[in-house]
């Protein structure tokens, strides 16, 4: 079982059928001699500029990805964008993907199941993903991750220490990773609150946005949970309506229907709609059509708060206690 990060936001993997890494600037890389001590050489001249100590890691990955990794493999690939993770099986070979300029280093995959929320596994779990590592071996959890891949539910269970070098990767405090355990931190506290306190957390982030915004008591009124606006009185329109959702699931295009439903016409009022999930296809594409809607998800949402965080009140800031840091930036996984 591999974890693989892929952060190419040009690349669709799901639709594709398909993992890949980068290091374009190599060239057609089944021409050259991938004897470890060879490739390092390569790579340093390739790649003059990088810090030394990437180099071995770099050949390591390279290595693996395309002598290691064996077709029925098991492949982990989260999604940074949504904060879901993809499960699949390995279909093919190494194969140059030819004209494809971001990525061309592939390898064919089957999707099991795509879109599923981070939060289905343990925190353990989670930590051995977020790895600094492109590419690296699921070693510690992969029981919990064969069990969801298998029946669709997990049950964490720890392994006895595996492969060195995946320790050593996941206990490497990189600036990566940090970002990747406060998300989570994040979104665990908001959707364990209850409906009615996770709506006044929105409010109150879009005060610190710097709106006028108060949580409604109204029901039937096509979901409305926040009322926005600029100005002090919140009459004057544009009006913001705010629809808050803190499953972890992925949102259709009825739930947001339902929002655009109770917009008034002529542009006085606008929707958004705030999850700590996704959103579906078509969901999307009626945000795409229509200039009065807005959606956020997750990653999204947990941007605002890390960018405005300085601005919330008292009360949400000892809810999320949270400080800027500085950690280590080094790309151990490479391009």
């Amino acid at each position: 079982m591999w974890g693989i990060h892929n952060d190419q936001s040009s690349l669709d993997l799901v639709s594709g059928g398909f993992v890949s890494i980068g290091w374009e600037e190599l060239g057609d890389v089944r021409e050259l001699d991938l004897d470890r001590e060879s490739l390092k050489l390569h790579l340093a001249a390739t790649y003059p500029a990088v810090k030394p100590g990437a180099i071995p890691v770099w050949a390591g990955v390279l290595i693996r990805f395309i002598e290691e990794i064996a077709i029925g493999d098991y492949v982990i690939s989260p999604n940074k964008a949504d904060r879901t993770l993809n499960f699949g099986t390995v279909e093919s070979g190494f194969y140059v993907e030819e004209g494809a300029e971001v990525h061309p280093n592939r390898r064919r995959v089957k999707w099991l199941h795509t879109g599923v929320p981070r939060d289905t596994f343990s925190k353990s779990a989670l930590h051995e993903i977020g790895s600094a590592m492109t590419l690296f071996r699921v070693a510690n959890h992969r029981a919990e991750f064969l069990q969801y891949i298998e029946s669709g539910s997990t049950t964490p269970v720890v392994a006895e220490p595996g492969d060195p070098e995946v320790e050593l990767a996941e206990d490497e405090p990189n600036a990566e990773r940090v970002d990747t355990y406060s998300r989570d931190f994040v979104v665990d506290i908001l959707r364990h609150m209850d409906a009615y306190r996770f709506e006044h957390f929105i409010a109150g982030l879009l005060n610190a946005l710097g709106y006028r915004a108060t949580a409604t008591m109204a029901s039937g009124d096509g979901g409305v949970d926040v009322i926005a606006s600029r100005d002090a009185l919140g009459i004057e329109p544009p009006i913001i309506k705010v629809q808050c959702k803190r499953t972890i699931s992925t949102i259709g295009g009825p739930d947001v229907q339902k929002l655009a439903g109770a917009l008034a016409h002529g542009g006085s009022e606008l929707g958004l709609f705030v999850t700590l999930g996704s959103y579906s296809t078509d969901a999307r594409h009626l945000e795409r059509t229509r200039q009065d809607l807005r959606l956020i998800n997750g990653s999204q949402l947990v941007d605002l708060i890390f960018e405005h965080y300085e601005h919330l009140d008292a009360e949400w800031k000892r809810l999320l206690p949270l400080r800027r840091v500085y950690a280590v930036d080094r790309d151990a996984g490479g391009s």
